[in-house]
């Protein structure tokens, strides 16, 4: 099931993607610790802002909706939301 923020979130993983590839070639050439625990964080962020995007278009169109289209129950939409929250 494809949803109006999986391109932005393509877009997100691939740009951690090469920034972890350039990490690895960091730590080849010998970099600092300082400079790859900096850029570990900011493919660290990349991933985490990628997750909660995916995860509240997860809540707004399968949830939402579902519960609007008679296919949740309130009971089962909370199920749903307990579960995605301990991701958050």
């Amino acid at each position: 099931m494809k949803h109006r923020a999986h391109p932005e979130i393509l877009k997100r993983l691939k740009q951690a993607h090469g920034q972890l590839a350039s990490v690895l070639s960091m730590f080849a050439n010998g970099r600092s610790c300082t400079e790859l625990a900096q850029q570990l964080q900011a493919v660290e962020s990349i991933i985490h802002m990628s997750k909660r995007l995916l995860i509240h278009d997860h809540m707004e169109h399968c949830i939402g909706d579902a519960l609007g289209e008679d296919g949740f129950s309130a009971d089962e939409a909370l199920r749903e939301f307990k579960t995605l929250s301990k991701y958050l």
